[in-house]
């Protein structure tokens, strides 16, 4: 069990001015504005940069890192934003289609070598479908076989992970779970692949249980990267930590303790009507309380209690422990 604390970014397209469907949320800002103030950010140090719109400079990113100490968590390469993509990119059944979005993972991949990234995560969210009979089910399941298995191929030194989601831009993602794309990493056969688990995409819809889904990638092959945000349940709101499933990140917490993880958490959270910079301060509060809290239970009891059958012994360990309601 580790009782280091992981280290904090944010993914910066969150720091500028962001739209819903009716509004528009904040301020355009520069990278070099969003930059600076990450390095306010109280327990901050780190940044996710999608490619190629928001970056497209290796050396002037570098140069922003070194000016304000940061560093890089990720490069976040977008397959969906592209015209060609509304109707899916790497399951596209245009081969001149799913070239392309291969070719954007692969320059990813070559920019975060220049850039001095570890990894390259990227969401297929306009891979999927909306109604029955839409499409080939398998076949589209051979095309992801086949394209992340060609871009994950490619310059190995930087592992490609994929991060799964429930819905959005399609209305149904054909990589909804962990335990899928655990099945379609395990298909593609190739170590240099990994799994983003975002905590909001794991609970939107009562999906899956977040920290059930920390349990089954790290007892995998395949390494873990984790995006930290909240919602209702219905809808990814990305809102801050623990805002509204507490006890399910503390337990998501608890399992990243567990087993030992030691990469960024990067937010993954939306400041639309409340100051940026406070919601960021929000999750890397939250976030290094609980572990602190964590670090501070009897282990060994806790374990032997949720290894045990009678959960109202564990659930009054939670009320005292946890929410530190005293008898």
């Amino acid at each position: 069990m580790s009782n280091k604390m992981p280290k904090q970014s944010v993914i910066t397209g969150f720091l500028s001015q962001t739209k819903d469907r009716f509004h528009v949320y904040n301020e355009e800002k520069t990278l070099e504005e969003k930059f600076k103030m990450v390095s306010e950010i109280n327990g901050m140090d780190g940044v996710e940069v999608v490619y190629p719109y928001e970056v497209c400079d290796p050396e002037n990113l570098k140069n922003l890192l070194n000016k304000y100490q940061l560093n890089l968590a990720a490069i976040n390469v977008n397959v969906k934003a592209e015209p060609e993509f509304k109707n899916g990119g790497l399951t596209s059944s245009n081969k001149a289609i799913r070239d392309k979005a291969v070719r954007f993972i692969k320059e990813a991949k070559d920019f975060a070598h220049k850039a001095g990234a570890d990894k390259v995560t990227c969401c297929p969210l306009g891979d999927g479908y909306e109604f029955n009979f839409n499409c080939d089910y398998a076949q589209s399941w051979k095309y992801l076989i086949e394209t992340f298995g060609e871009a994950a191929s490619y310059r190995t030194e930087i592992p490609l992970f994929i991060e799964y989601k429930p819905a959005e831009t399609r209305g149904r993602c054909f990589l909804d779970t962990a335990s899928k794309t655990l099945c379609l990493l395990n298909d593609i056969k190739n170590q240099q692949l990994g799994i983003t688990l975002d905590f909001g995409h794991s609970i939107m819809f009562d999906n899956e249980n977040p920290a059930e889904a920390v349990s089954l990638i790290a007892e995998s092959q395949f390494p873990l990267y984790i995006h930290i945000n909240d919602n209702d349940g219905r809808w990814d709101w990305d809102l801050w930590t623990g805002s509204k499933h507490f006890l399910d990140y503390v337990e998501f917490l608890y399992y990243l303790q567990k087993y030992n993880y030691n990469d960024y958490m990067t937010s993954d959270t939306s400041p639309t009507r409340w100051d940026i910079k406070g919601t960021f301060e929000a999750n890397t509060r939250m976030t290094r309380k609980i572990w602190h809290l964590l670090n501070q239970i009897d282990h060994d009891e806790f374990s032997r209690l949720i290894k045990g059958t009678d959960y109202l012994k564990t659930w009054h360990f939670i009320e005292r422990n946890i929410f530190s309601l005293k008898d």
